[in-house]
């Protein structure tokens, strides 16, 4: 072992202060440099004005969306108290200089201006001029409007006073910085949900968002009159609920507790917590706390009615099913885990909003005997119903269903046993599976053809989701299990690639299976391995060239391109190929398209499933009609 210690002393130590360290390591701040790190940015901006409408001095927030010289620029206004100016003599700079450029500096750690806030850890602003190309602030204060500019975390003036007003208030704008950021640009939908959702907890609160990108002026507004409840109506959109929606706002101490629930007819749960307006999207110790709270309020009222069955035991998941919730929460000093608060750390909270919800719960079913009895018999089913599959699922592992090792029959298997390297394509009937087996790369990718479409989860029990043949044979082929026995790591493909027909049909079978790992396989989707294959639509040829389009445009380009006598075949499905034709259109790495089905959007994905594979007929045909206009090529 070499004897380093000269090379290493003091003289190596580098301190990065200010805005540098924030640039040197972005992802600590903001999580990520993708997507979600550009709209964290536009987040914490939106945060620090909500809080001064929880403090009482806020009731517009504008959001802004423009196009930049390198990426998006966002605007955000509100009309509260404004940020200080005055001078901060310890730092002979001004409350906004020191705001905008050093970290841990804010006025939201005392609890005394801000009784509550979602702008914990004093770095919002200061990460956000950071990481931005461009900012400026302009405060309206004391009579006067201010404004300071500033370029990656650097002022680049004064403060100037640019004139004179009565307004009050804060805007902030920035442009997020393309050296840090590869796509510098902001996801409407998210930020359309995020105020949409920020309108519901703020009842009364008017946010307007303008996007005026790409030459456009589109405005939508946000305002709920009667809050979280109104969300409730929101979520269980495409749903029959079973009972009313049971409203509470409670407060104990500095604590403000804001729950709407409302059960309805799917076996879906569906619970959306918040700390002081901040979506945690992992939970934490208050959701605990209003979980164990539902669950002793629901077990002692099936006790003390005599609704309860002495051998079936009732647990927080039967409670839970078919129920749709929102728990809001206010709070001093929220601890959250990580810059990004995604999971509440309070330990204390739990038992707050446990014995606040209890209580309210155990009284309002004395109240409601009619909602209480339609949550009992909603329970007691779920109860014997999971038992039911609980039974179904032993009996399926003892003839190897789901565990062990023999593979499915019909799965024709690949040779490379390293995962990263490997792909299964499930392939719909089977003359696409032959082809797709003849035509494979053996080495890398399997095959495994279905026999017709497999059944509807989202109006099955569990129960009969264990006795099809199909769902067990899936299972079986990825490896993973499913349920208690899921196991995200165990999968034994790198990529799963569902390649069904371009017909209606082949887009039906594609969608029960996307219901199907949707509902049971979820993190396989938010880890980005499932895949949908796009067969060209069209082999267009003129003599002896063919060429292959995948949608009507780009048939009419290589029409237009090719001229007269061109000769257009439309494949209405994958066994109309031949091996040879399937590999180069369709699988083959170098040459096929693939679409990677992500989930940015959790609540437009449930949505969707809920309409268009659910119970609800009249909701679902509600839903085609108004959609029937964009289809643009139907088969009959």
């Amino acid at each position: 072992m070499s004897d380093d210690t000269e090379e290493y002393n003091a003289s190596k130590i580098v301190v990065l202060e200010g805005p540098l360290g924030i640039r040197k390591r972005p992802a600590m701040y903001i999580g990520t440099t993708g997507i979600g790190g550009v709209l964290h940015l536009l987040f914490e901006a939106l945060d620090n004005a909500v809080d001064e409408a929880l403090a009482g001095y806020c009731n517009s927030i504008v959001v802004r969306l423009s196009d930049g010289e390198r990426a998006d620029v966002a605007e955000i206004s509100d009309n509260g108290r404004g940020i200080p100016v005055d001078i901060m003599p310890k730092y002979n700079k001004s409350a906004l200089e020191v705001i905008m450029t050093t970290i841990h500096k804010g006025a939201k750690f005392d609890n005394n201006t801000y009784k509550v806030s979602g702008g914990l850890h004093g770095v919002g602003l200061t990460v956000i001029n950071a990481l931005s190309e461009y900012a400026e602030v302009i405060v309206k204060r004391e009579g006067k409007m201010f404004r300071q500019t500033y370029s990656r975390g650097v002022p680049t003036s004064g403060i100037e006073i640019i004139k004179d007003t009565q307004e009050k208030g804060t805007t902030v704008r920035f442009m997020p910085d393309a050296d840090i950021f590869p796509n510098p640009n902001f996801e409407i939908e998210q930020v359309k949900e995020r105020m949409g959702y920020t309108a519901f907890l703020n009842k009364g609160l008017r946010l307007t968002l303008i996007d005026e990108r790409s030459g456009a002026h589109d405005i939508t507004e946000y305002v709920s009159k009667e809050g979280v409840a109104d969300f409730i109506r929101v979520l269980n959109e495409g749903k029959n609920p079973i009972t009313g929606t049971i409203y509470m706002k409670k407060q104990a101490d500095s604590i403000v507790i804001e729950i709407a629930m409302q059960y309805n007819n799917t076996y879906e749960e569906r619970i959306e917590s918040f700390v002081n307006n901040i979506k945690t999207t992992e939970g934490g110790t208050h959701e605990i706390g209003f979980r164990s709270a539902l669950t002793r309020a629901v077990i002692n009222y099936l006790q003390k009615n005599g609704n309860n069955k002495k051998d079936i035991k009732v647990i927080g998941d039967d409670v839970r099913e078919g129920l749709t919730a929102v728990l809001h929460v206010l709070m001093q000093s929220p601890e959250f885990e990580g810059q990004t608060k995604e999971k509440l750390g309070n330990t204390a909270i739990k038992g707050v909003v446990e014995e606040i919800t209890y209580s309210f719960l155990s009284h309002y079913f004395e109240e409601h005997p009619s909602d209480a009895r339609q949550i009992a018999e909603k329970v007691m089913n779920a109860a014997v119903a999971r038992e039911s599959a609980r039974k179904a699922r032993e009996l399926a592992r003892k003839k190897n269903a789901f565990e062990g090792t023999v593979l499915p029959g019909k799965l024709a298997d690949c040779i490379e046993e390293n995962p990263e390297k490997t792909e299964i394509f499930i392939v719909e009937g089977e003359s696409a599976g032959g082809s797709s087996k003849q035509g494979r790369d053996k080495h890398i990718q399997a095959i495994l053809p279905l026999r017709g479409k497999i059944l509807n989860v989202e109006k099955a029990t569990d129960e009969k989701i264990f006795e099809s043949k199909e769902i067990r044979t899936i299972v079986t082929a990825f490896g993973t299990g499913i349920q208690e026995q899921f196991n995200p790591e165990a999968l034994r493909y790198g990529k799963i690639i569902i390649m069904s027909d371009a017909d209606v049909d082949g887009s039906h079978i594609r969608t029960l299976i996307l219901t199907f790992l949707y509902r049971y396989m979820k993190p396989l989707i938010e880890r980005g391995k499932i895949y949908i294959a796009l067969p060209p639509l069209y082999k267009v040829s003129k003599g002896k060239a063919s060429y292959y389009c995948y949608n009507d445009e780009e048939l009419r380009k290589k029409s237009d391109e090719l001229g007269e006598k061109v000769s257009v075949q439309r494949y209405k499905g994958l066994g109309e190929m031949n091996p040879e034709q399937l590999w180069e259109t369709t699988m083959d790495p170098a040459r096929r398209v693939l679409k990677n089905m992500k989930i940015k959007d959790a609540e437009r994905a449930d949505r969707l499933f809920t309409v268009l594979m659910g119970v609800d007929v009249s909701e679902r045909k509600k839903f085609l009609e108004e959609h029937s206009t964009e289809v643009k090529f139907l088969d009959t």
